[in-house]
């Protein structure tokens, strides 16, 4: 999956001048945490994130005139230098910047031009989908060997069933002689495909509860 299917393409920016208010007004109607600021072409300058906001609030103990303090532009508090992302980058690696960079949010450049943005949120809901964590069904984890073929193995087994498969991830075991595949497959009770999958030699790691139904 590519960032252009799950990015936001409706985005809320700002420019370097306005002030300090009219991004606390911004994140508050729009109930967003993040804005990128653009320039008049449209191009990336800066981002101001609720956090950034919260810092240049001044306090109410301040005794200079606190509206003064929120008329300041937000140039004065944006952050310059930003980690962005293409449309075309696979889902798969900016969640890898989010993880590394410990960022929040990834604004979405095609041709120097702003296009999108891709929040936490939009990389959380897209793990839902492809996992099908969202639908009923149940989900099995098998240890097997680190070997080719063995996936279409597992595979053939549950289509003995007819049962269809939501998802298939692979996780690597503590062991690397062994990995662990982990299925989300559309019935509520998967007992026979279990006891099936132990009579082959594998090993069910969950459910691994004789007579299970979820």
């Amino acid at each position: 999956m590519i960032v252009e299917e799950i990015m936001k393409k409706k985005v809320h920016t700002l420019v370097p001048t306005d002030s300090i208010a009219a991004a606390i007004k911004l994140i508050d109607e729009e109930k967003i945490r993040h804005i990128p600021v653009v320039n008049e072409s449209n191009q990336l300058v800066g981002i101001i994130s609720d956090r950034d906001i919260r810092d240049a609030k001044p306090s109410i103990l301040n005794e200079n005139d606190p509206k003064a303090a929120l008329e300041n532009p937000i140039s004065n508090i944006m952050k310059t230098e930003i980690i962005t992302g293409h449309p075309l980058d696979f889902v798969e690696e900016i969640s890898a910047i989010f993880y590394e960079h410990r960022i929040s949010c990834l604004p979405i450049e095609k041709e120097g031009k702003l296009v999108g943005i891709v929040t936490e949120t939009d990389l959380l809901h897209t793990l839902v989908q492809l996992t099908g964590a969202h639908q009923p069904g149940s989900q099995l984890e098998v240890k097997v060997l680190n070997r080719t073929g063995v996936l279409a193995e597992v595979v053939n087994i549950i289509k003995k069933y007819n049962v269809n498969i939501s998802s298939v991830l692979v996780y690597p075991d503590k062991d690397l002689d062994f990995k662990v595949l982990v299925f989300r497959v559309q019935t509520m009770n998967p007992t026979g495909i279990i006891t099936n999958l132990k009579e082959e030699g594998y090993t069910v790691m969950w459910p691994n509860i004789p007579g299970y139904q979820s």
